[in-house]
């Protein structure tokens, strides 16, 4: 028996959570995008997973799909910033600052903290996740 949509998404966050690799886990979010291609959710996942295995262009268009779906979502704008950033492509400060108004929320400013410290933690060095945090933080 097929999965639902939502046991999929669930599962691979899970999954992301205890560890996995975005290379192992992109399939799956894949799925869930285009079973559900409405679901901003799922796209900004999708492109996060693209940014962490170095996929800057897969990114930028899965983020894109996300901003359009939700353009209040902090971490679709964050996500299609870097990527943008790592494609050396323009306008990415309409993005950082419509982030940084987003962020001003409690409760998504935590989460969007988290997902720096997470990305941090994945890749290390990642300049163009540095940058787009001094951007929010440091402004």
């Amino acid at each position: 028996m097929t999965e639902t949509v939502e046991v999929l998404f669930d599962q691979g966050l899970e999954r992301y959570r205890a560890g996995e690799s975005a290379t192992e886990l992109l399939p799956l979010f894949k799925e869930v995008c285009d079973r559900t291609p409405k679901t901003s959710a799922a796209w900004t996942c999708l492109s996060w997973l693209y940014l962490l295995d170095s996929k800057p262009t897969q990114a930028y268009k899965a983020a894109q799909k996300a901003v359009k779906l939700n353009p209040q979502d902090p971490q679709a704008r964050i996500n299609l910033s870097i990527a943008m950033l790592e494609t050396a492509q323009k306008g990415v400060r309409e993005h950082i600052e419509v982030a940084g108004q987003l962020i001003m929320i409690p409760e998504l400013r935590q989460e969007v903290e988290q997902n720096f410290e997470d990305g941090l933690s994945r890749r290390p060095e990642w300049k163009s996740l540095i940058r787009v945090k001094n951007w929010l933080f440091e402004a």
